[in-house]
């Protein structure tokens, strides 16, 4: 039998990222993965196949509405769905190629299989072929992450009532996408098939599109997706989803509760995800679980037992890849006898749509719930010069800081490369870093990261540009 110091369940970014750590501490490490691809579904059916047709419907959307004004004349442009799907599928594979090699350089032992507890140290791992064997280790990290959550009500048949997984392959663009869920991965895909040709409606429960972010963010993208062409209605509830062959009929009571009906030939099911337990055998070591489905752990991500731990979407906190990778580093460390620690306050969050929003710590309506003092700052991306040149004109960012100490307690941002600005404000929240320190922290011109600099000094009424 192979005896390892530490063994994971499951290869996505929490995954992998914990196997190379260990292995880099010196830890004699395995992996178990149940398909025949690593990855997880963040780079098989999440994060990175999504971005990858975003970036291309982006490049037909701005050649459709925006090349002639930049003096570019575009004839006969049409879409090559199939080439489209084609390209997602290479560049899925070119990662989950990369993480192969990695697990390779660092001499981690894979396995492929379903990985159950047979008790605390000894994991069967059931093939694909019927067979089965069992490796035995030190400590156990699951990482099997989540999978689409649905409504008791709805059937999904993975063909015309559809999860993000499907979305993702479809072999023909919708004539009418009918999204129910205003999340993240709703506004996603349903800015995919809207930038290629599908009317899309976006029914959310909610007040507000992108609940539990900062209401400036959910009122701007809304007012950003209605130009692009998207319908979205909130404080709608689904009452029932019929499949009628190629027709599929949703019905949703409005704010006054009057039944609405939508008609489309496409519905995708985006209204959140659900950890991913299942056939873990959590019952045979006596792992609690969580009403919710999630695996209860302590500050060290640590399990009622002791040598097991889990991490990423099957314990609390946000379902992210990035807070995955953060866990996955921490207990590699923490089982190697170093002191980590993650601040999940300042663990972003981001919604790839256009224009991107992202945010970091605390929104204005939770610093309000606390009755924390605090000023804001904001800018809008107009009133920059790149953002101008490059025609991405909506957004704005907005930065809280304590009335005190003047300390950033938030960050909110909409807006041309979001994505990638607001990891200069979680380097600034992670040293305490004031609305100041980043207004005098030369800023390069022209570039969309003015903006943040301008949010700052607006913070104290000392915007520049506005």
């Amino acid at each position: 039998m192979n005896k390892y110091d530490v063994a994971i369940i499951g290869s996505g970014p929490g995954g992998y990222v914990a196997a190379i750590r260990c292995a880099q501490l010196g830890l004699k490490t395995a992996i178990i993965e149940k398909y025949n691809t690593l990855g997880g579904t963040c780079l098989n059916v999440g994060c990175i196949p999504s971005k990858a047709l975003l970036d291309s419907s982006h490049h037909y959307y701005d050649a459709t509405k925006h090349f002639e004004t930049h003096g570019i004349t575009v004839s006969g442009l049409s879409v090559n769905f199939q080439q489209m799907i084609a390209r997602k599928n290479e560049v899925v594979a070119q990662t989950s190629g990369g993480i192969n090699y990695l697990m390779d350089k660092n001499k981690i032992d894979m396995f492929q299989g379903v990985g159950s507890f047979s008790d605390t140290t000894h994991i069967l791992i059931s093939k694909a072929d019927g067979t089965s064997e069992t490796i035995e280790a030190s400590k156990i990290i699951i990482a099997t992450g989540s999978k689409p959550a649905s409504l008791p009500f709805i059937t999904i048949d993975k063909k015309r009532v559809i999860t993000s997984t499907e979305a993702l392959s479809l072999t023909e663009i919708p004539k009418h996408l009918i999204v129910i869920g205003g999340g993240v991965i709703g506004l996603e895909l349903g800015s995919v098939y809207s930038r290629l040709g599908s009317d899309v409606s976006v029914i959310e429960y909610m007040p507000n599109i992108t609940p539990g972010m900062d209401a400036m963010l959910s009122k701007e993208l809304q007012k950003s997706l209605k130009k692009q062409g998207l319908k979205i209605y909130t404080s709608h509830k689904v009452t029932s989803v019929e499949n009628k062959g190629k027709e599929i009929i949703v019905i949703a009571d409005d704010k006054k509760g009057n039944p609405v009906e939508f008609k489309g030939d496409y519905t995708l099911i985006s209204v959140g995800r659900k950890p991913f337990t299942e056939g873990l055998g959590l019952e045979k070591v006596g792992i609690k679980v969580s009403e919710r489905g999630q695996i209860e752990t302590n500050e060290h991500l640590q399990t009622n037992v002791s040598n097991i731990y889990a991490i990423g979407d099957v314990v609390k906190g946000a379902m992210l890849a990035h807070k995955a990778e953060e866990e996955g580093m921490l207990v590699a460390e923490l089982i190697a006898g170093q002191k980590p620690h993650i601040d999940y306050n300042l663990i972003p969050g981001v919604v790839y749509t256009w224009p991107e929003v992202a945010a970091v710590g605390k929104t204005e309506e939770q610093l309000k719930e606390v009755g924390v003092n605090y000023k804001s700052g904001t800018f809008a991306m107009r009133a920059l010069g790149r953002a101008r040149a490059s025609m991405d004109l909506d957004g704005q960012i907005k930065v809280l800081a304590d009335a005190e100490t003047d300390e950033i307690l938030g960050v909110h941002m909409i807006g041309a490369r979001a994505a990638d600005m607001i990891a200069e404000a979680v380097i600034a929240m992670e040293f305490r870093a004031s609305s100041e320190d980043v207004a005098r922290s030369s800023h390069a011109h022209p570039t969309f990261t003015e903006a943040f600099k301008e949010a700052c000094l607006a913070v104290n009424d000392r915007a520049i540009h506005s």
